[in-house]
């Protein structure tokens, strides 16, 4: 016979992102102990079924610590690293962890399968939740790589006036660029090694068209590069190198780790946890 009521779920969101503040509200909409219905095992309507009310899910997101002022979700947050996968398994089972999803950004590859090391150990259930990539359109002038060090060989060939919007903590792949002149866009401030000709503007997304078309006609850019986010906050630029006829130098995405499922929104992530919490009541 089913318990008259559950401890509530534990849910552990390794975040940073717009999509990883979405799911987070998205799951502790209401204040902490707030109780949702949820069907004890079997299902609804079947005989021997029971309705048993089951509290909000207690949502953890933990930041990198990489930005000295970060958006911050609803729910708990804790900053700063694991220790590595063996470090994360850890803290999954001294925190009771029931569902672990990895919102990072697209390029934060080591997180990404750190998680998925220490989720295995624990026996934690993994999501990735990622958003989808741009795809170039008519009219794009696109040259892909494989790497910061591969679009930073790309860019002589390609310009002089670089807008750079890779993130400020790859700079050193381009640093030996001393004929270059770039433009480089970050949330916080970059430090040494940078390209010795270069200009910051710290500012932080969502961008608009009108803004990008400006910035690059106002500092006569003639290359952007970017790493394929896919986030529609900075898609912008893409829009406005297209109708300059400016070339754009885009870093792929690393690979995911095998075997982990996927989700492209945080919709679809939410769906993804319902029914690993109703298999959970099940057994």
């Amino acid at each position: 016979m089913p318990d008259a009521a559950r401890p509530p779920r534990h849910v552990l969101i390794l975040g940073g992102t717009t999509e990883a503040r979405r799911l987070a509200a998205a799951l502790a909409p209401e204040p902490a102990g707030a109780p949702h219905s949820a069907t004890a095992p079997g299902s609804a309507g079947a005989p021997g079924s029971a309705t048993v009310p089951e509290p909000a899910p207690r949502v953890t997101t933990s930041l990198a610590g990489r930005v000295a002022a970060p958006r911050l979700p609803a729910g708990e947050v804790r900053i700063g690293g694991f220790g590595g996968p063996e470090g994360l398994a850890r803290w999954l089972r001294a925190h009771a962890v029931d569902a672990l999803i990895d919102a990072t950004h697209p390029f934060a590859d080591t997180i990404s399968h750190n998680a998925a090391l220490a989720a295995a150990t624990a026996h934690v259930p993994l999501l990735v939740l990622r958003r989808p990539g741009w795809v170039p359109g008519p009219g794009d002038d696109w040259h892909q790589v494989t790497s910061l060090d591969e679009a930073a060989a790309a860019l002589p060939a390609l310009g002089t006036r670089v807008f750079l919007t890779t993130g400020r903590m790859g700079l050193a792949h381009f640093a030996h660029l001393t004929d270059l002149w770039f433009l480089v866009r970050s949330v916080d401030a970059p430090e040494p090694p940078h390209p010795p000709r270069m200009t910051t503007l710290l500012d932080r997304g969502p961008f608009t068209l009108e803004g990008e078309r400006a910035l690059l006609r106002d500092h006569r850019i003639d290359v952007v590069v970017t790493k394929d986010s896919g986030a529609a906050a900075t898609a912008a630029k893409l829009t406005a190198a297209r109708e300059a006829g400016v070339p754009v130098v885009v870093v792929r995405r690393p690979p995911l780790p095998e075997g982990v499922p996927v989700a492209a929104d945080p919709e679809e992530a939410a769906q993804w946890l319902r029914r690993v919490f109703s298999e959970a009541n099940a057994r």
